[in-house]
């Protein structure tokens, strides 16, 4: 029953990691004015293509559930990201405040990345400093939120 519980914690610690990167993503597209990143669309398109299933919908109703789908594939993996932690909480706390968030956050900023340049969605060996920095801290708050809040 421990490891179960350590699982929900941590997927739960996840969920509220995924609102802190949300609020930080979105705090930055309102500071810079810049738009909503289309990467997470452009996964579930790609995802789509490559298990030869389509995504159903006419009009506007296949771009909503499109970009639904890249939210929700976002909440998905902060969860598991978070769920994982949970197993791991002794060994992550102990890192303490600074490597501990580091590495929860690294793990979940991993965890997409890898899979989009994979998919070829985007290959960070191409992005600029300002791209780094835009996916580095909310991933870091991700982080911070997660660890926080994991099972002391």
């Amino acid at each position: 029953m421990c490891m179960l519980e350590n699982l929900i914690k941590g997927a739960m610690a996840g969920l509220a990691g995924t609102t802190a990167l949300n609020a930080v993503t979105y705090l930055d597209m309102v500071w810079r004015g810049r738009p909503a990143s289309s990467t997470p669309e452009q996964v579930v398109e790609e995802l789509a293509k490559h298990s030869g299933r389509a995504i159903p919908g006419g009009g506007q109703q296949r771009p909503n559930r499109v970009q639904a789908l890249g939210a929700l594939a976002g909440i998905a993996t902060g969860v598991a990201v978070g769920a994982a932690a949970g197993q791991f909480h002794g060994v992550v706390r102990k890192l303490g405040p600074v490597l501990g968030p580091g590495l929860v956050g690294g793990a979940a900023m991993a965890a997409t990345d890898v899979g989009m340049y994979r998919l070829g969605v985007t290959d960070p060996k191409t992005w600029d400093t300002t791209s780094w920095l835009s996916d580095a801290i909310p991933h870091l708050a991700y982080g911070v939120a997660t660890w926080a809040l994991l099972p002391g």
